[in-house]
């Protein structure tokens, strides 16, 4: 796969730390939810790539509109939750992902139309069905 861009986060400390994110982001304060025993101080894995996937997902509808020719009004919108859970395997941990599609002003069946084609053309969708190329090497 030829790369466009590549985004780089450094995190310290895990679920109880801190990601900073290269290009001036302000480093964003992380925390464990409740419901694993955290404070809900700060964002969560979770929470960050249930805003991830849906950012991306709207992008992939507007995109996908666009090479039709349509226009989404503009409070379109995509939500995201996703759960974490122990695996059925029982060697770790999954994540599932539920996505709901808010398309004003459009058809029902043309926005279940635009939302299959999205879910192709998505790369996060892609991720969550088939994965990504994962290289973990161990720095100096």
């Amino acid at each position: 796969m030829h790369i466009l861009y590549e985004a780089r986060a450094r995190v310290v400390g895990g679920r109880s730390g801190s990601a900073t994110i290269e290009g001036g982001v302000p480093a964003i304060p992380l925390a464990a939810p409740r419901a694993l025993g955290g404070d809900d101080a700060g964002a969560n894995p979770e929470q960050l790539f249930a805003t991830s996937h849906a950012a991306c997902f709207l992008s992939a509808l507007r995109f996908v509109a666009n090479r039709r020719r349509l226009v989404l009004a503009d409070d379109s919108a995509v939500v995201a939750a996703v759960g974490l859970g122990m695996r059925e395997d029982g060697a770790g941990f999954g994540i599932e992902v539920r996505l709901t599609v808010s398309l004003p002003g459009l058809a029902r069946d043309l926005a279940a139309s635009l939302v299959q084609e999205a879910d192709r053309v998505s790369p996060y969708s892609h991720l969550a069905r088939h994965g990504a190329g994962i290289h973990v090497a161990i720095s100096d």
